[in-house]
C-alpha cells in the first residue's frame, strides 16, 4: 500500500511540475477556448440570411468576419512552424458558402490552433518568429492568436446586436 501511495504521490508531482512548465501555453488554452466557444455560439445565433449582412460597403460580412477567423487560425499557426492540416485547403476558405459549412470550418480551425498552443515548447516561446507583418517571440504569436479571436468576438457581438441577435450568453 506505501509502494502504491508512494507511487500516486510520484506521479501526481510530474504532472503538476509538467503543468507548471506549460502553465503559459495552459493558460492561453484556457481563455483562447472560451473566446472560441462564443464565436461559434455568436455564429450559431445568426440565421442563414444574416451571413451576408455587413454593416457598410467595404466592411467584412459575418460570414467572412468568420471565415477570417478561421483562415488567422492557420496562418499564425503555420508562421509558427505547424503545417494546416492536409485536408484544408487554406487559400481556399473564402471561398466556403453556408452556414453550416462556416461553421464547420470554423470549429476545424478553433480545434487545431488550440491543440497547437499546447504543441508549443516552454523553452522556445522566447524563439523569434517573421509574421510577415511584424516579427516576435513565440510567446508574442500565442498572445496573438488569442487576442485576434477576442477581437473578432467583439466585431461579432457588434454584428449581432446591430441585427437584434443577443449574444447565447446574455440572454
Amino acid at each position: 500500500m506505501k509502494k502504491l501511495i508512494t507511487m500516486l504521490c510520484l506521479t501526481g508531482g510530474i504532472y503538476l511540475v509538467n503543468a507548471q512548465d506549460n502553465l503559459t501555453q495552459n493558460t492561453i488554452q484556457g481563455i483562447l477556448k472560451g473566446n472560441q466557444d462564443q464565436v461559434i455560439q455568436l455564429a450559431e445565433a445568426f440565421s442563414e440570411e444574416q451571413y451576408d449582412w455587413r454593416p457598410m460597403e467595404g466592411v467584412n460580412s459575418v460570414a467572412e468576419a468568420l471565415l477570417h477567423v478561421a483562415g488567422s487560425n492557420y496562418f499564425i499557426g503555420s508562421k509558427m512552424g505547424f503545417a494546416p492540416p492536409e485536408d484544408v485547403d487554406v487559400m481556399g476558405l473564402t471561398k466556403i458558402t453556408g452556414k453550416d459549412n462556416i461553421i464547420t470550418a470554423l470549429k476545424k480551425s478553433n480545434a487545431w490552433v488550440l491543440d497547437k498552443v499546447g504543441e508549443v515548447e516552454s523553452g522556445e516561446l522566447g524563439s523569434e518568429v517573421d509574421f510577415g507583418f511584424m516579427k516576435m517571440n513565440k510567446l508574442g504569436g500565442l498572445l496573438i492568436i488569442m487576442e485576434h479571436n477576442g477581437e473578432h468576438k467583439g466585431q461579432l457581438i457588434a454584428y449581432a446586436r446591430s441585427n437584434n441577435v443577443v449574444p447565447p450568453w446574455s440572454e
